[in-house]
């Protein structure tokens, strides 16, 4: 498939990533990711490491055991892991995009030095509290505080829905300081800290979603990230994560075409396949049409990231647009499939469930939405 032929434009590096990624999920993840979906489990303590030895852990990173590749080869990654699961792709993001990078762009030479080279490896993980119970899309109002007591930081408030929580061997911690927001590197065990795992989701689980509870955590003057102040330090972090879901969106919504594909050239009705009909040949055309141009937008994004003069909002434009279109795939797809496409026999209904968290975390689609809306009229419709 791929009728535009948007890999024709990688170079052999982005392609040897490609096909490497690929072949790791095809034999490591898909034969039981539905299963894990199902059971509502991930097992993240065997899979990190063999991530780590593939170089996809920070991999967009320089230094420090990391992989130092390109925008588009780490994008290109992103796409083969949600092809496989969501969730595969979330922890990948959030270990590197997120953690990483905060220590990466804001640590002091110590923290990376420390912390950069086993999370590259997948020996230590990592999480990022950011988002707070009821400060999800307006984060420079979170609750979460931070006092200086002689030298040491006390830390106070909660987090929510934060990817790898109760696994994380250190978690990346915003809070309101006297001076603003600033970061800092809890590790686990440390009093006062603790991570308690959401049940009873629909979407995303094969994956460790988890709410982080700092009761007067009381961490050293180094635990602090010095490079940073302010709002713009964990949404710099947030920038790297959006733009991996630009690509990695595109995985999942052709998973689901490639299964409604299948499908619809095997199952027979009125004694002929269901691809023969225009209906079904109506929705595989525009599920082509909706991949492909979000394999542009990836494309162009990724380049011009490569380039250093990517801005945000054409992040937001990718993140928006991917999202929504993987998410109208997978919906497309299941009608191709019937009834079968609600069991995990085929993986369109757990693609579907896991996008609706997709289009919600990284930003919210209205946050997008208005981030353009600002960007096209200059007026913030934010406050």
């Amino acid at each position: 498939m791929d009728v535009l032929r948007v890999d024709d434009q990688l170079t052999d590096e982005e392609r040897m990533v490609r096909d490497t990624v690929r072949e790791f999920v095809a034999e490591h993840v898909v034969p039981h990711v539905a299963g894990w979906f199902e059971d509502g489990t991930f097992p993240v303590r065997e899979l990190a490491p063999e991530l780590g030895r593939l170089g996809l852990l920070g991999m967009h990173l320089d230094g420090y055991g990391c992989a130092g590749t390109s925008a588009v080869a780490y994008g290109v990654a992103c796409r083969e892991l949600e092809a496989a699961d969501s969730g595969l792709r979330s922890f990948v993001s959030v270990q590197g995009s997120l953690a990483m990078t905060a220590v990466h762009k804001y640590g002091t030479e110590e923290q990376k030095a420390s912390w950069l080279p086993r999370m590259a490896a997948g020996e230590a993980l990592g999480c990022f509290g950011l988002t707070e119970p009821d400060r999800g899309s307006d984060p420079g109002d979170m609750l979460t505080r931070a006092r200086r007591d002689g030298s040491d930081w006390v830390l106070t408030g909660s987090k929510m829905w934060i990817t790898n929580g109760s696994l994380a061997d250190v978690a990346v911690v915003w809070a309101q300081a006297d001076d603003g927001i600033r970061g800092f590197l809890v590790e686990r065990g440390t009093p006062g800290f603790m991570a308690r795992d959401i049940h009873r989701k629909m979407s995303l689980r094969a994956s460790v979603t988890s709410e982080l509870v700092l009761d007067d955590v009381r961490v050293p003057a180094d635990a602090l990230l010095p490079g940073v102040r302010g709002l713009k330090g964990p949404l710099g972090c947030l920038s790297e994560a959006r733009y991996g879901i630009v690509w990695g969106a595109i995985g999942a919504g052709r998973a689901c075409y490639e299964a409604a594909v299948g499908y619809a050239k095997t199952r027979e009705q009125f004694g002929r396949p269901i691809g023969s009909f225009q209906l079904t040949q109506e929705k595989l055309a525009w599920m082509e049409v909706a991949l492909g141009q979000a394999g542009l937008v990836a494309l162009h994004i990724g380049r011009r990231k490569d380039e250093g003069n990517v801005t945000p909002q054409q992040v937001s434009f990718g993140k928006l647009a991917n999202v929504r279109a993987a998410l109208d795939v997978a919906r497309e797809a299941r009608t191709i499939l019937g009834a079968n496409g609600i069991t995990l026999d085929y993986p369109v209904i757990r693609h579907m469930n896991n996008l609706e968290s997709v289009l919600t975390y990284e930003g919210t689609q209205e946050v997008h939405l208005l981030t353009l809306g600002k960007a096209v009229t200059g007026l913030d419709a934010f406050r």
